[in-house]
């Protein structure tokens, strides 16, 4: 028996994330575990940096008008999602991290960035480097209130966790249902949201890439 998808990530993302599973022929289980939002913000002067940082493709979906005053920076992205969005943006992308924040961060100061601005979310995976001259939050992801029924539906799956966020909040709320962690099986977007999990899962996999469409194809392979 295959095991349905279960999709946590905030919308838009998680019906494009469903989209894409049900094409494949497979059932997906919707449980978003956060709802995003714009943020109010100020551009910065961008003669102050000589790079921006993008780790998510929500911070140019949420950034606004704003973001076009920063056109002249060049731009770091983490995955091609991300990058797709800031170049739909009219942003010059100039790296394309193909891991998480971190190894993004130091390809950057590798390649001479030494004064970046990284825009995100109010909640980060990454914040302090050398090279960050400033984080401005543009948008936020608040939790959505889930009930334990919801919660048992994830017993069988293979859950898809798009950030260590995501995997803390859904360790925190499979213990507070009484899940047995041993029904469960985690495909990680990084390393960093593998290790947010804690331990206990019948099988935890990490993406070759953090993008969406390898992640659903780790979890396919973890599916049967």
């Amino acid at each position: 028996m295959t095991r349905p998808l279960a999709v946590l990530r905030p919308e838009p993302g998680n019906a494009a994330t469903v989209a894409r599973i049900e094409a494949l022929g497979l059932a997906a289980i919707r449980l978003p575990l956060f709802e995003v939002r714009a943020l109010d913000w100020a551009t910065p002067d961008p003669a102050r940096f000589d790079a921006l940082l993008l780790t998510s493709a929500n911070t140019v979906r949420h950034a606004g008008s704003g973001l076009a005053a920063l056109a002249q920076l060049p731009v770091h992205a983490v995955g091609e999602a991300t990058a797709t969005a800031a170049r739909g943006a009219g942003l010059d992308v100039v790296a394309v991290g193909a891991r998480d924040g971190a190894a993004l961060l130091a390809t950057a100061a590798e390649r001479g960035v030494r004064r970046a601005l990284l825009l995100g979310g109010r909640h980060r995976a990454v914040d302090n480097h050398p090279i960050i001259a400033a984080t401005i939050a543009v948008y936020a992801s608040e939790p959505i209130a889930i009930a334990v029924a919801a919660i048992d539906r994830l017993a069988g799956s293979v859950a898809l966790l798009h950030s260590p966020r995501a995997a803390r909040r859904v360790a925190e709320l499979a213990g507070r249902a009484g899940l047995d962690r041993r029904r469960v099986r985690l495909a990680a977007i990084s390393a960093a949201a593998a290790e947010a999990a804690g331990g206990g899962w019948d099988r935890v996999a990490v993406a070759g890439t953090p993008e969406d469409a390898a992640l659903i194809d780790l979890a396919r392979t973890l599916a049967d």
